[in-house]
């Protein structure tokens, strides 16, 4: 069965071709130019599913619906369920939670099992605690990387958006708010897998994706889990059961 994912995000649009085997062709188009998604798919056989998690708006839904039908291909948007593939939701509300967070969830799931904190890392950061019986007890967002570094720039007059590296002592301005950006994040997977730990998930693992995954993945104090486009996972084991 040919499955083909997209993850629409708020800077990307992540996408995956999978034959039954593997993941036979991946890319992405910004988000901005979401009405290149045609173009990107032209070529690739007719799927036989194709499903999608949108974050980024009702635009970028009719350019995934406009490229679905110069596919030839019916397009299944996701939403957040109370329980699916193997996993439960314990927010409040299931529906308010992303579907790029679900997606994730299972993904995680199905790939790693057992308790984990899943982290996608991206615009904005997620650090979501995933228990050791499939339950999602909770998470928290945070801005990303690039997102403190243009709120610093953007709210005081001498922090200036410039290329900084990841160091333990910043001897520069630009390293140390690229350092204390990378530690937040790290320190927010930090925290959660502690809090995982005292409510009783032994050993937690933290399974992390997202285009900052190298930077923040270097900050941790290991016992990581790196997964490329971990939403396109949970979304292939998604469609794979709606076809069951």
């Amino acid at each position: 069965m040919k499955v083909l994912a997209c993850d629409a995000g708020n800077s990307r649009i992540k996408w995956g071709l999978h034959d039954g085997s593997g993941w036979v062709a991946q890319s992405w188009v910004g988000t901005a130019q979401a009405n290149q998604l045609g173009e990107a798919w032209r070529g690739l056989p007719p799927p036989d599913a194709l499903i999608a998690s949108n974050v980024a708006g009702d635009g970028v839904g009719e350019a995934l619906r406009s490229a679905a039908r110069a596919l030839g291909a019916r397009l299944q948007i996701i939403g957040s369920r109370a329980r699916q593939c193997g996993v439960r939701s314990g927010y409040d509300d299931p529906s308010q939670l992303g579907p790029d967070r679900w997606a994730a969830l299972i993904g995680a799931w199905h790939l790693c099992g057992g308790p984990s904190v899943v982290v996608n890392a991206g615009t904005t950061m997620t650090a979501d605690a995933l228990s050791r019986d499939g339950v999602f007890l909770g998470g928290v967002i945070v801005a990303g990387v690039d997102l403190m570094r243009e709120t610093l720039a953007r709210s005081t007059a001498g922090l200036k958006m410039e290329e900084g590296h990841y160091t333990f002592f910043p001897a520069t301005t630009a390293d140390a708010i690229m350092s204390g950006a990378i530690n937040a994040l790290a320190g927010t997977i930090e925290r959660m897998q502690r809090f995982m730990r005292e409510a009783g998930e032994a050993n937690p693992r933290i399974v992390l994706s997202g285009g900052a995954a190298p930077a923040v993945e270097r900050a941790l104090n290991g016992g990581v889990e790196v997964v490329d486009n971990l939403v396109l996972e949970g979304l292939l084991r998604i469609a794979l059961e709606t076809e069951k």
